[in-house]
């Protein structure tokens, strides 16, 4: 449980046909394994970027029936590796869809699938709108699983900006932190780097993030920037805004040391919020006139 392992972040532009979309994952997968990774990463939304419901929900098929996810689960096997699918959009009714991460082992079994918690409904300055909510049904599972080096928190993208999920998730024994993203450029620019050191540092956890990152076939605009974070909250590997492989050397022995170092996980307390006290209905005034 404590040898190190190298780390292969798959980062991706993702169009709007999931075949496109798998064959390019299917390349950057191969590219990993022959630059060494035992576990590879792939971004949110990796089997298709599309912001038409009407679209989307024409092409995308609930999961036995993906194409995409069979051919990642015969690359795990085929590879020999550890296959972590950031997310697919997979059909769960005739109206609603999950945003659904799968962790595929050496066999080409899924071991752990996890459907994201926090919906990205926001409009930003820029005039761009989301409504995730509108085409995909929230989880309400969070999800850690064993992999041979350490156990892994399954998260994605919006999820980053909820600390508690990742503080439930390092009290369950969590070591690593996986959060595959498509973030806007807009909000990446601001928060990326930091809420991802965050996330690392307040947990004294590896933080593997893949990205989405350049200009979409749909017109959206993701910033990339794919990033490993050790549990210190330095920055050990990072990509740009092109397709490719990020790889780091991950040892699980730095968590041990992080949190030795700041025990901040031991000394966690439960509270309770004092609310402010209403006015006493019997107060007087003073020195007031009459």
């Amino acid at each position: 449980m404590t040898s190190t392992f190298r780390v292969g972040l798959i980062q991706m532009r993702s169009a709007r046909e999931p075949q496109v979309n798998t064959e390019a994952a299917a390349k950057l997968i191969g590219e990993a394994k022959s630059g060494g990774a035992d576990y590879v990463l792939t971004p949110e939304m990796t089997n298709i970027m599309e912001l038409s419901r009407e679209k989307l929900f024409s092409t995308i098929v609930p999961e036995e029936n993906d194409a995409s996810l069979a051919t990642f689960r015969e690359l795990a096997r085929a590879l020999g590796i550890y296959v972590h699918v950031g997310s697919l959009a997979v059909k769960v009714s005739p109206d609603k869809a999950a945003n659904r991460a799968f962790l595929i082992d050496r066999r080409g079994e899924i071991v752990a699938r996890y459907d994201k918690i926090h919906m990205f409904d926001v409009d930003l300055a820029n005039g761009e709108r989301y409504r995730e909510s509108r085409n995909y049904r929230a989880g309400d599972l969070a999800v850690v699983t064993d992999l041979p080096w350490g156990r892994l928190g399954v998260t994605i993208c919006y999820d980053l900006r909820f600390p508690a999920l990742y503080r439930a998730l390092a009290e369950a024994g969590a070591s690593f932190l996986a959060i595959p993203s498509a973030f806007t450029q807009q909000t990446g620019e601001a928060h990326w780097h930091v809420l991802m050191r965050a996330r690392a540092i307040e947990n004294g956890c590896y933080v593997f993030a893949a990205a989405q990152g350049g200009r979409h076939e749909n017109g959206r605009d993701t910033f990339g920037h794919s990033l490993v974070v050790d549990p210190w909250g330095r920055i050990v590997a990072e990509g740009g805004t092109d397709p490719g492989v990020i790889f780091a050397d991950v040892d699980p022995a730095e968590v041990s040391a992080a949190r030795a170092k700041v025990p901040s996980l031991q000394h966690g307390r439960r509270f309770e919020i004092l609310e402010p006290m209403a006015e006493p209905a019997h107060l007087h005034v003073v020195g007031g006139d009459a």
